[in-house]
């Protein structure tokens, strides 16, 4: 490892002074101003040490701000080591693997690999997962502000005061990963509400102590989310979601699996409230035996999944809506349709836009036998042939579909009538 390290030293040495020449403009401005700025401001455990590896600048020589050095080059300090800017910007390449092994060389490889600008993004799953609260403490003192994703899916040793800790010195994480952090409570979502305001990505899968109380304080302090997992969160109730979405308009993606004790009035707050929502999760939501109406337009991750779930739990449904989601197939319909709300209740099923979509489901369809309206807007395997023989069926289906044909299309089933381009099937 070492004979690695010590070619890997030599090389960079060769082609920026053998192959490049006498190097005197700083290879990035910006990675040369956050280098000095380290030595000036004292940022972080490892400011002194740079102070007695390297002098301070020498006055004609001031740190570059940041908006005078993005694209200009500046002259280096007579006798500064210009390679160690060099260093400073390839290890903002490395992963966090590497950067343990370069901080194990040298003090010097030891500052550049531990320097906070380098630890953005860190995952632990990938990394260690056994790890006690105090690491995550150390790491967040160590990246402070720089950190924006941090993953933490796993880590059940981690607990209340420590991501309390983190939450202080991180304000500036976007991208929080707590998957399976069964010890934490209401309490880490308070203070990721008071003091991570620029949280978008939230995931809190499986921790079983959050309730009702933490989505209260997310929907306060957290309003730029777009992303929540709360699957088997099974202390959340409607109350809960109905607080969230208050606050957390822009989210676009819910994931609700698991929560037992949702009722139909949580998806109507949702449906309220949440308006570019484009993925919602219900999976083993087992408590919406009364709904009667679901509006998924436009939830691009919804499968034949989803179908088989609101076939077996939502014996009253009587509209659904589907369009634009993309990856429902005939398998899906064909659930839907066999269940006792095909049979007995559905009365509106909208399909625009689900482009895999074909004769075959028309065929299943045949046996929801209260179908009064359809909706085929752009499915484009669907034909006027299987149009037909489903309306030999079930002749009182209102068919709306769209046809892109040679010649104006013709009303099926109606009076002939030619149509416009886009059409309505009486």
């Amino acid at each position: 490892m070492l004979l690695q390290m010590a070619l890997f030293h030599s090389f960079f040495f060769f082609f920026f002074f053998a192959v490049r020449g006498p190097l005197t403009v700083a290879a990035s401005p910006v990675a040369e101003h956050r280098l000095r700025m380290r030595r000036l401001s004292g940022h972080g455990s490892w400011a002194q040490p740079l102070r007695d590896m390297w002098d301070l600048p020498r006055p004609g020589h001031e740190p570059v701000s940041p908006a005078s050095a993005g694209g200009l080059s500046t002259t280096a300090p007579p006798g500064k080591p210009y390679f160690i800017v060099v260093y400073a910007e390839i290890f903002s390449f490395l992963d966090i693997v590497t950067l343990c092994r370069c901080a194990q060389i040298s003090k010097a490889w030891n500052i550049l690999a531990l320097d906070g600008s380098n630890w953005q993004r860190i995952d632990l799953f990938n990394f260690q997962t056994d790890v006690e609260g105090r690491v995550v403490e150390n790491i967040s003192k160590r990246c402070g502000g720089f950190l924006r994703k941090l993953s933490l899916r796993g880590c059940i040793g981690v607990g209340d005061s420590s991501l309390k800790t983190f939450a202080q010195n991180c304000r500036n994480i976007e991208h929080l990963n707590l998957n399976g952090c069964t010890k934490i409570t209401d309490s880490t979502c308070y203070s990721l509400s008071r003091f991570c305001s620029k949280l978008k990505h939230l995931d809190l899968t499986s921790c079983v102590s959050i309730t009702n109380s933490s989505l209260k304080g997310i929907s306060e302090g957290c309003r730029h989310l777009e992303y929540l997992n709360l699957s088997w969160c099974d202390q959340i109730t409607k109350d809960g979601i109905e607080a969230l979405v208050r606050g957390c308009r822009g989210l676009r993606a819910l994931l609700l699996r698991g929560c037992t004790q949702l009722e139909d009035e949580a998806l109507k707050h949702i449906q309220n409230y949440c308006h570019e929502l484009v993925s919602l999760n219900l999976q083993s939501c087992s408590n919406c035996h009364d709904l009667e109406k679901m509006d998924l337009e436009e939830c691009i991750l919804i499968t034949d999944s989803t179908l088989i779930q609101l076939s077996i739990h939502c014996p009253k449904l009587q509209a659904l809506s589907l369009s634009h989601c993309e990856l429902i197939t005939d398998d899906g319909i064909l659930h839907l349709s066999n269940s006792p709300c095909g049979h007995e209740r559905l009365r509106v099923l909208e399909l625009d836009n689900c482009l895999l979509i074909t004769d075959v489901a028309l065929e299943h369809l045949e046996n929801c036998r209260g179908l009064e309206r359809l909706e085929l807007y752009d499915c484009q395997q669907v034909t006027r042939a299987g149009i037909k023989r489903m309306r030999a069926q079930l002749p009182h289906v209102k068919v709306h579909a769209y046809f892109a044909p040679v010649t104006p299309p013709t009303a099926v089933g109606g009076s002939g009538q030619r149509l416009c381009r886009c059409c309505v099937i009486l």
